[in-house]
């Protein structure tokens, strides 16, 4: 069965969506506090953490840190449910705006993927201590969605 990286359109769907996505952040005046002016390499790690999330190669991982930079950049950012849930709303968006497949497994999965993961960035943006991180510890594997 095809991968959601292979249905997304690979590292090029990917990197559009991505590219989208981050610049409708730097603009938005509630998120973009949490971003500043922005990183320029920030398009790149968010496209290779999701590539890989999705079942494509682990770039991510092997090369940009991994997992353990994810909570390092999160934590003590302090980010709201109204931050959060922007961040979704700005996501799906983005996935409008670059052609993403539209069918109903794919935009679920992609939905559940932004969801959890803006839930886990929000409690580690909140911890005070190693364990009141999220447990999670490396790059989750998403997959399609069960019927």
């Amino acid at each position: 069965m095809e991968t959601l990286f292979e249905h997304a359109g690979g590292h090029e769907g990917l990197r559009r969506f991505i590219d989208l996505f981050y610049s409708s952040l730097l603009a938005d005046p509630l998120l973009q506090p949490l971003f500043g002016e922005g990183q320029p390499t920030h398009v790149d790690r968010l496209t290779a953490f999701t590539a890989e999330t999705f079942g494509g190669p682990d770039t991510f991982t092997r090369e940009m840190g991994g997992f353990s930079h994810l909570i390092d950049v999160h934590r003590h950012l302090k980010i709201t449910e109204e931050q959060r849930l922007r961040f979704v709303e700005l996501y799906m968006a983005a996935a409008d705006a670059a052609g993403l497949p539209d069918d109903a497994p794919f935009r679920q999965a992609l939905r559940e993927h932004v969801e959890f993961g803006t839930e886990v960035a929000m409690r580690n943006s909140h911890a005070r201590t190693d364990d009141e991180l999220h447990p999670l510890r490396e790059v989750p594997h998403w997959d399609w969605p069960t019927p």
